[in-house]
C-alpha cells in the first residue's frame, strides 16, 4: 500500500492508547499562558499502526530501551512491561505542526536518559517552518528545542535512509546531523543546544528523485543521509576519531574522518551507481556493512547491492545475496546481531510484489538465507508464521493469488533492528505497522520464527473525517492510506477497515440524520468506484457507480432520511442521486469543488460552500441557489455542519489569517450568518450530547480563543468556551474534523494528521462512559436470531449475528447465549462483550446498544477458530427466552 500524504495547503492536511505520563514540550523561549483547561482524559480510538515507521532505534547500553520514529506522527518509546509504545511528541502545537514529522532519532548510549529527535515534515513550501532538533534528558517525557536555519523532511523522499542524527558513543556531548537540501553536515558539541555546519565536509549530496517536479517535493537534494561512529577509535570522554557519513550521491556515497571530524575523505574503491541507505559497523570484526539502492526510497528502487568494507585493509566485498540481474528492488533495513558478531540481516525494502524479502547471514555475508523462497512457482515456503490476530485488518480483507499472501510480510521495510541484548528479538517497520519476533534464531535451526504486530500504542493514521451516529457504532472514521474504520469499541482494534471497495484514502463520510444505518463514504482509488454505501451502519458496504469524470473522492452528504445523496467529487461537478448511486445527475447552481453537507431534518435540503459563497438546495440537490450571506471566508479552508434535530441550524468554521477567520452561526438555513465575536480562529465544528440541564447540543471546535490554540467546548450555544485539551495534548494539526458523541456528554473525537483519532472524556458530572457492566440484563418478550458465517478458511472463520426483538416492548439490555459443538472458539468479537467457557458462549450488550425497540434488531460479529466441523449453533437463548432461529 503506497503511503503518500503530500500536503499542498492547510486544508489538504490529512494525514495508541496513551501509556505513561504525557510528555510536555518546553520550547526555548516564553509561551503564552494557556487558558484553564477542564480535566479531560485523552486516549486513542485503537487502530494500532496505520502508517509508515521508517526508523527503530535501540539503545546500546540499556536493555529494553527502544524508540520508533514516524514520518508524520511523532516519536515513541517502547514500554517493555506492557509491550506498548508511548507517544512522545503530543505536546507539539498547531503553529509547529511540522515538528510531528521525525526524520531521525538518536538514543544516547552513554547516558540512556538522553534522547534526540530531528523534526520537520517537508523541505519545500508545504511546511512553512524550519526544522529543529529536540533534546530530552528524561527519555522524552519533556523536551527542549533548538530551531535550525533550514528545513527537515520527515515525510520527504529518502526518509527511510539513516539515521541522519547520531550521538558520539565516547563523548556524548558531540552530535552530528545530516541535512537535506544542500545544507551539508552539522555538528553540536554541547549536547544539541547549539549547532554549526561542518564547513570542511566535502559533499552536500546531489541526488534528487525527480528534477522536473516544480513543487519541490521530489526535486529536493536528499543530502546527508546517515552518520556512523567507530566507537573502538575513541575512549570515554574523548571524541571518537573515526566517523563514517553516507551521502545522497550515487558516485560518492561514503566519506570518512579519522581525526574526529577535522578532515574528511571519500572512501576509496567504493561501489558507484547506488545510494547507501544504511551504514552499520561491526566493531568486533572491523566490518562496515552497507545496504545500497539505485533510488532513495521508500517507494522506489529497482536495483540494489550489499557490501562489506573491511576497515583495517580498505577491502570492499560484494556480499549481495542475489545477483544484480535478479534484483528488482533496493536493499535497506540493515542490522547486526550485537550478541553474535557476524550475523547480519537486510531487507528488500522496495519489493512490493509479491512481498518484501528479508535476508539473513550468520557468516558476515558469506552465505544467506531468505525469509521465504519459491518451491515451484508460484508456490512459496516461508521460514516464518504470521499472527495478526491483534490487528486483523492487516490482511486488508484480501484473498490474493499465489505467490502473494495475506497478510504480507511487509512493504517499505527500511527499518529493521535486532535487539542488541536479545538475539531472538527483532522489530521492523512497514508502511502500516511495526512487526516483530521473539524467536528469531529459530530461523537458523530450520524452524519457523513467529511474526506479530508489536505496535500497540503507536497510532499513525491521518484523519480526514469523523462521524458519531446516534445509534450503532459510536465512531466512523475516514482515514488516509488505510481507508477508515467502524469502531464498535474504542478500546479494541476493529477487525477490518472499510472494504468493498477498499479506498486507498477515504475523503468524506456521512450518515442519514434520522436513519444512522444508512452511511455513505467517498474516497480515492487507482481504479474502480469512488463512492460506497452501507445500510447497516457501516458494517458492510457495496460500491456505487461514478458519474463521468470523477478522479477522486471529494465530499458527500446523505439526506436526513437516507433517500438521496449529494456528491461533490474531484474531477467533475456536484451531482445528486436518489437511491444508492446507480445513476447520478448533475446539480445546477453550485460550482465544482464545493463542500457539501445535508440538513439533518429536512430530507430535501442540502448545503454547499465554495470560495466565500454559501449555497442551498431545497429539491434534493437538483438545483442550488447562492445565499445572500456575506462576510464568510473567501478561501476554501472551511468546514461546516448542520445541527442534528433542528432544521436550518448551521455552524461554519474556517478562514485564513489574511482574511475572515473564525466561527459563524446561521439559524435560517444559511440565508444569513452571524460571526461569533469571541472566536478568533476556528477550523472545525462538531456537536455532541447536551450538558446536564442544557437544551442545546454541546459544541466542539479546534480553534484559537483568547489568544490560545486548542480544542474547545461550549455548552451554551457558543456564548462561552472552555479549553478541554492542555499543552501536553496538542497533536500538531487538528484541523480536519471534530465531533462530539451524541450519547455521551463531554466525549469528543478529534482528528489528527498522523496521531490517529484521539478522543477525550470529561471528569465533570454527567460525563464519561455511558454504561455497561452490572448484572446480566434479562429482557422479556420474543426474539429471533440470524447466525451467518460470512467467511471461512482452514482453522478459522468469521460470523455475523443479528438479534431481533420480535416482541412488543423494548429491551433495556440483553444477554444472548449459545453452545458450540465443533470445537469453535471466539477470537475477537465486536459490537458487544463476550465470555466463553468450553463451548458455551455468552454475549452481552455494550453501553451504547443495550436499548432495542420492539421490532428492531441489534447485530454483532466475531472471528473464531474451529478444529472439528464448523457447525452453526442449534439454539439461542436470551435470558430465559428461547429465540427463533432464522
Amino acid at each position: 500500500m503506497r503511503r503518500t500524504r503530500v500536503l499542498t495547503a492547510a486544508l489538504a492536511l490529512a494525514a495508541g492508547l496513551l501509556a505513561g505520563t504525557p510528555p510536555a514540550l518546553a520550547a526555548d523561549g516564553a509561551a503564552p499562558a494557556p487558558l484553564a483547561a477542564e480535566s479531560y482524559t485523552w486516549k486513542n480510538a485503537r487502530i494500532d499502526g496505520g502508517g509508515f515507521v521508517p526508523g527503530i532505534v535501540f539503545n546500546r547500553k540499556e536493555k529494553n530501551l527502544a524508540y520508533a520514529r514516524t514520518d508524520i506522527g511523532g516519536a515513541y518509546r517502547w514500554q517493555q512491561g506492557s509491550r506498548t509504545w508511548t507517544p512522545l511528541l503530543d505536546s507539539v502545537g498547531w503553529d509547529k505542526w511540522g515538528h510531528t514529522g521525525v526524520v531521525s532519532l538518536a538514543s544516547d548510549s552513554v547516558d540512556p536518559n538522553r534522547v534526540y529527535a530531528a523534526v520537520g515534515t517537508y523541505t519545500n513550501s508545504w511546511d512553512p517552518g524550519n526544522g529543529a532538533v529536540m533534546r530530552s534528558a528524561d527519555r522524552g517525557a519533556s523536551w527542549q528545542r533548538t530551531d535550525l536555519p533550514f528545513k527537515l523532511g520527515g515525510n520527504m523522499p529518502g526518509r527511510g535512509m539513516g539515521e541522519r542524527l547520531a550521538v558520539d558513543p565516547n563523548r556524548n556531548s558531540v552530535l552530528y546531523l545530516g541535512a537535506p537540501s544542500g545544507k551539508g553536515l552539522w555538528r553540536s558539541t554541547d549536547s544539541g543546544v547549539t549547532w554549526s555546519q561542518v564547513a570542511n565536509f566535502p559533499n552536500v549530496g546531489n541526488y534528487v528523485q525527480d528534477p522536473s517536479d516544480t513543487s519541490g517535493y521530489a526535486s529536493d537534494n536528499q543530502g546527508i543521509v546517515w552518520v556512523t561512529f567507530d566507537e573502538s577509535t575513541g575512549t570515554s570522554g574523548s571524541a571518537t576519531k573515526t566517523v563514517y557519513v553516507g551521502v545522497a550521491d550515487t558516485d560518492n556515497a561514503v566519506y570518512r574522518s579519522t581525526d574526529a571530524g577535522a578532515t574528511w575523505s571519500r572512501l576509496a574503491g567504493q561501489p558507484t551507481g547506488y545510494l547507501a541507505h544504511k551504514g552499520v559497523l561491526d566493531t568486533v570484526n572491523g566490518q562496515l556493512y552497507l545496504a545500497y539502492s539505485d533510488k532513495g526510497g521508500p517507494y522506489d528502487g529497482g536495483k540494489g547491492r550489499l557490501y562489506r568494507y573491511t576497515t583495517a585493509t580498505g577491502t570492499w566485498t560484494d556480499i549481495s545475496p542475489v545477483a544484480e540481474a535478479d534484483t528488482y528492488y533496493g536493499f535497506s533495513g540493515l542490522t547486526l546481531d550485537r550478541q553474535r558478531p557476524g550475523t547480519v540481516m537486510a531487507t528488500a525494502y522496495s519489493s512490493w510484489w509479491p512481498d518484501t524479502q528479508i535476508f539473513r547471514s550468520t557468516d558476515s555475508g558469506g552465505t544467506w538465507t531468505k525469509a521465504w523462497d519459491y518451491t515451484s512457482y508460484p508456490n512459496r515456503e516461508n521460514r516464518y508464521t504470521m499472527d495478526v490476530s491483534s490487528s486483523p485488518w492487516l490482511t486488508w480483507g484480501a484473498n490474493p493469488s499465489p505467490p502473494e499472501q495475506s497478510p504480507k510480510l511487509g512493504w517499505m521495510t527500511e527499518s529493521l533492528e535486532i535487539d542488541p541484548f536479545d538475539s531472538n528479538r527483532m522489530m521492523y517497520g512497514t508502511g502500516a505497522t511495526v512487526y516483530g519476533t521473539e524467536n528469531l534464531t529459530a530461523w537458523d535451526s530450520g524452524g519457523r520464527f513467529t511474526v506479530k504486530p508489536m505496535v500497540q500504542g503507536l497510532e499513525e493514521t491521518a484523519v480526514n473525517d469523523l462521524a458519531s451516529p446516534p445509534a450503532g457504532a459510536p465512531l466512523l472514521s475516514a482515514l488516509g492510506d488505510v481507508g477508515g474504520f467502524r469502531h464498535t469499541d474504542l478500546t479494541k482494534v476493529p477487525s477490518m477497515m472499510f472494504t468493498s471497495p477498499n479506498f486507498t484514502t477515504t475523503t468524506s463520510l456521512d450518515f442519514a440524520g434520522s436513519d444512522p444505518n444508512t452511511v455513505v463514504r467517498t474516497g480515492d482509488l487507482d481504479s474502480g468506484p469512488h463512492v460506497a454505501f452501507s445500510t447497516d451502519n457501516g458494517a458492510n458496504w457495496f460500491a456505487g457507480t461514478d458519474p463521468s469524470g470523477v478522479s477522486g473522492g471529494g465530499t458527500v452528504a446523505a439526506a436526513a432520511d437516507g433517500s438521496r445523496f449529494v456528491w461533490s467529487p474531484a474531477g467533475t461537478g456536484v451531482h445528486h442521486t436518489t437511491g444508492f448511486g446507480t445513476s447520478w445527475s448533475a446539480s445546477s447552481g453550485i460550482p465544482a469543488g464545493a463542500l457539501v453537507e445535508s440538513d439533518r431534518v429536512d430530507a430535501k435540503t442540502f448545503y454547499g460552500f465554495k470560495s466565500g459563497r454559501f449555497y442551498v438546495s431545497s429539491d434534493g440537490g437538483a438545483t442550488f441557489a447562492a445565499s445572500p450571506a456575506t462576510g464568510l471566508p473567501s478561501g476554501d479552508s472551511v468546514r461546516f455542519q448542520a445541527l442534528p434535530g433542528t432544521k436550518g441550524d448551521i455552524w461554519l468554521a474556517g478562514g485564513a489569517s489574511n482574511g475572515a477567520y473564525g466561527l459563524w452561526h446561521s439559524t435560517d438555513g444559511g440565508r444569513s450568518f452571524t460571526k461569533l465575536s469571541g472566536v478568533e480562529q476556528a477550523d472545525t465544528i462538531g456537536f455532541g450530547k447536551a450538558a446536564p440541564g442544557a437544551s442545546y447540543q454541546t459544541l466542539y471546535t479546534s480553534a484559537k480563543i483568547a489568544g490560545v490554540r486548542g480544542v474547545f467546548r461550549s455548552t451554551d450555544e457558543g456564548v462561552s468556551w472552555t479549553r478541554i485539551n492542555d499543552d501536553a495534548h496538542q497533536w500538531g494539526w487538528t484541523g480536519a474534523a471534530i465531533t462530539g458523541d451524541p450519547r455521551v456528554y463531554g466525549r469528543v473525537y478529534v482528528s489528527t494528521n498522523g496521531r490517529g483519532v484521539v478522543y477525550g472524556d470529561t471528569s465533570a458530572p454527567g460525563g464519561g462512559d455511558d454504561g455497561g457492566g452490572g448484572t446480566d440484563p434479562v429482557p422479556t418478550g420474543a426474539c429471533a436470531v440470524t447466525y451467518t458465517v460470512t467467511n471461512q478458511w482452514a482453522g478459522g472463520f468469521q460470523a455475523d449475528v443479528k438479534l431481533a426483538n420480535t416482541g412488543t416492548s423494548a429491551w433495556s439490555g440483553w444477554s444472548l447465549n449459545w453452545a458450540f459443538t465443533g470445537g469453535q472458539k471466539v477470537s475477537q468479537l465486536w459490537n458487544a462483550e463476550y465470555t466463553q467457557s468450553g463451548g458455551s458462549v455468552t454475549v452481552r450488550n455494550t453501553g451504547w446498544n443495550g436499548t432495542v425497540a420492539a421490532g428492531s434488531s441489534v447485530g454483532f460479529g466475531f472471528t473464531g477458530t474451529w478444529s472439528g466441523a464448523n457447525a452453526k449453533p442449534a439454539a439461542f437463548t436470551l435470558g430465559e427466552q428461547t429465540c427463533a432461529v432464522n
